[in-house]
């Protein structure tokens, strides 16, 4: 298990590929690929793993995967409903070596600059769904659609994904181990996961796996494992049709306690739990 190379399929000289997943669950594999991936979440939620970063994707949002970064769609999974997505592959070469480089469209260098880490646009106006529906032209139509989608993009509000740049990307043994470490916590991370069990997942000792970790993320497995609690929780919190007790959501999140996850929540969203789900009814 590794890093998957994902082969984005081509079909002749096309420089846009366009692709339309409809789906009970999305690719949820660690995977990168060469291309720029824009995405429109069209429907369903879930986990989102971006380099070295957990939150959630729901409807409506842009998300933006410079070439060869890591990640993985965890969709939540609902039986009554698909998840649906409309995304865009190119290069920054895809229409000629020099074609961003001309006067005309400099502007587009911090939208090539930030996608090396990842960014989302939250558009609830559904301004972007037409853009991205417009995609499924074909020809000049297609092309025209797609300048106009980038520079929509590059002059929205936009949100990084995480702090993955050029320089953290993954050889393969090490994607083969973070690949490991981060499918076995989107699984586990609700339940106890010491610290000697997840080294041993990275077939490392766990010093080693200590600062490999901190310094492939930036964050310690600690802090990881509590961000992913807390996102969950953030989802539970979010949930109209129930109202569980916090205490109940603390400890469906992973959480031992109801102080240890009070202080977290407000560590990492400037507000308590309570007053999260009050904002978000």
């Amino acid at each position: 298990m590794k890093v998957l190379p994902f082969k984005i399929p081509k079909s002749g000289k096309q420089a846009l590929i366009v692709q339309e997943d409809h789906e009970f669950l999305f690719y949820d594999k660690l995977h990168q690929h060469p291309e720029i991936q824009m995405s429109y979440v069209l429907s369903g939620t879930g986990t989102l793993l971006t380099g070295n970063t957990v939150t959630r994707f729901e409807p409506g949002e842009v998300l933006v995967f410079g070439g060869n970064l890591p990640h993985v769609f965890r969709s939540d999974i609902q039986e009554d409903s698909e998840s649906h997505m409309l995304s865009v592959f190119f290069n920054r070469e895809s229409f000629g070596a020099d074609f961003f480089e001309t006067e005309e469209l400099r502007d587009f260098e911090p939208f090539f600059n930030l996608a090396q880490s990842g960014f989302r646009i939250k558009d609830r106006d559904l301004s972007f769904k037409k853009c991205f529906m417009q995609l499924k032209n074909s020809g000049m139509k297609r092309f025209l659609h797609f300048i106009n989608l980038l520079y929509e993009t590059a002059e929205a509000p936009k949100e990084l994904l995480s702090n993955f740049t050029e320089n953290s990307r993954y050889t393969d043994t090490e994607g083969q181990r973070m690949s490991k470490v981060f499918d076995f916590c989107l699984s586990h991370f609700q339940e106890r996961i010491s610290l000697e069990e997840i080294a041993e997942i990275a077939v490392m000792s766990p010093t080693a796996f200590c600062r490999f970790f901190k310094e492939r993320t930036n964050k310690t497995f600690s802090e990881f494992l509590t961000g992913l609690r807390i996102e969950h929780a953030c989802q539970l919190l979010r949930t109209p049709d129930q109202q569980e007790p916090i205490a109940n959501i603390a400890y469906a999140a992973g959480f031992n306690s109801v102080s240890n996850f009070n202080r977290y929540f407000k560590k990492e969203k400037g507000m308590s739990p309570r007053e999260y789900r009050n904002l978000s009814a």
